[in-house]
């Protein structure tokens, strides 16, 4: 299966396009104002202050207003109901805050402007407070984030990915118990991204799927028929087939498909020859860039386990044989399981294997289960180090 990633929100209100379009281009009366933002942001004078709705047509714009010389501002505006929205300060598109403004909000911020999206010190909703909160760890990420970088050269890449994904999950776990504290809290919306997976589950905590499920029922009773509510649900219901689909084929349960391919040398080479080692299926291509860049990732890992019993399998979408064997020497693909039956893409091995691009990899444990698909890069190196160390 292909893993989707997950655009969570950023299109999924665009019915605050339609609410927008419709008021911009005089259909109707432009509806009563129902939103404050308000406070003080110093240093800020003269510039403005703006609410957008992001969507898949870009940002669309909610509301504005322009910050006093004493750094003083109210901004008012009207929205339809639940929603996620960027409060954006001057004409910097990154600098921004994520909020969830809702109907009779009066959202007060009090800051100084070099603090606008790290420190806006707000108040005023049953959000605020955990906004805040959120904020300050994302800052305290980005600080780690910016510690591992400045010493990522005394340091393996093992434990440099260690070291990223302890700080990661620091925040992984404020937003699960912030989530699970009050699960119809509208900042959820936010808080959620963090949990979402991105292009794959490889890595991903399974207890993000049922502190998702909590704030789905709990949306679903507090802003029944919204489509703040509609959506988030249809979201995790998505989430929540794709990684049944991701455990079945994690699962170790279901038999890759037999391959049976000439080597360069014109022998025959299966799949179920390897039987009892871990292999890697890697279907590749000489004239195929990202599976070239790919290339020396796997020839460190194949060096790093093959005494555990670790291999390739390397299965060659090639029509010129000249050019495969070339493109194996030029990148060192010494392991000696090369195979191809130089029918490019009308090789059976696509519709066989269900891929319709390469790289696309497939990991087999020794009884020749699948345990993994499309692995590559750091993904394949925190599989490979979960296998081999059990």
């Amino acid at each position: 299966m292909k893993y989707i990633k997950f655009l969570f929100l950023l299109s999924a209100f665009t019915f605050l396009i339609q609410s927008c379009d419709d008021t911009e281009n005089g259909a109707g009366e432009k509806p009563e104002n129902n939103f404050t933002i308000q406070g003080k942001i110093n240093g800020a004078a003269q510039q403005k202050l703006y609410v957008e709705a992001p969507s898949d047509r870009g940002t669309i714009p909610v509301a504005n207003a322009m910050i006093n010389a004493d750094g003083t501002f109210k901004l008012v505006g009207n929205v339809p109901g639940l929603g996620y929205y960027f409060l954006r300060l001057g004409e910097d598109k990154n600098n921004l805050i994520p909020v969830t403004i809702e109907p009779n909000n009066n959202l007060k911020i009090n800051c100084q402007v070099a603090e606008f999206n790290l420190k806006p010190n707000a108040s005023g909703t049953n959000w605020a407070k955990v906004m805040n909160e959120y904020l300050a760890q994302l800052q305290a990420f980005q600080n780690a984030q910016d510690s591992l970088m400045a010493i990522q050269k005394t340091m393996s890449k093992e434990d440099l990915n260690a070291k990223y994904y302890e700080a990661k999950e620091k925040v992984d776990a404020f937003v699960r118990k912030k989530m699970t504290q009050q699960p119809g809290n509208p900042y959820n919306i936010v808080l959620s991204m963090v949990l979402l997976p991105t292009t794959s589950f490889d890595g991903w905590n399974k207890l993000n799927l049922s502190v998702l499920e909590e704030v789905a029922q709990a949306y679903e009773q507090k802003y029944q028929g919204q489509q703040a509510a509609e959506t988030f649900r249809s979201q995790v219901d998505q989430i929540t087939l794709a990684y049944n689909d991701y455990a079945k084929i994690n699962s170790g349960t279901i038999a890759a498909p037999e391959i049976a391919m000439n080597t360069p040398e014109g022998k025959l080479l299966k799949l179920s020859d390897l039987k009892g080692k871990v292999v890697l299926i890697d279907f590749w291509a000489s004239w195929c860039g990202p599976c070239r860049k790919e290339n020396p990732n796997v020839v460190r890992l194949y060096k790093k386990y093959e005494k555990q019993g670790f291999t390739v399998l390397s299965v060659s979408l090639d029509e010129d044989p000249n050019a495969w064997k070339a493109a194996i020497q030029k990148d060192g693909l010494i392991w000696k399981n090369h195979v191809s039956d130089l029918k490019g893409w009308k090789s059976n091995m696509p519709v066989l294997y269900g891929f319709e691009g390469i790289p696309f990899t497939v990991l087999v444990n020794r009884e020749g289960n699948v345990i993994g698909k499309e692995l590559r890069g750091e993904g394949l190196e925190r599989k490979l180090s979960e296998v081999f160390k059990n």
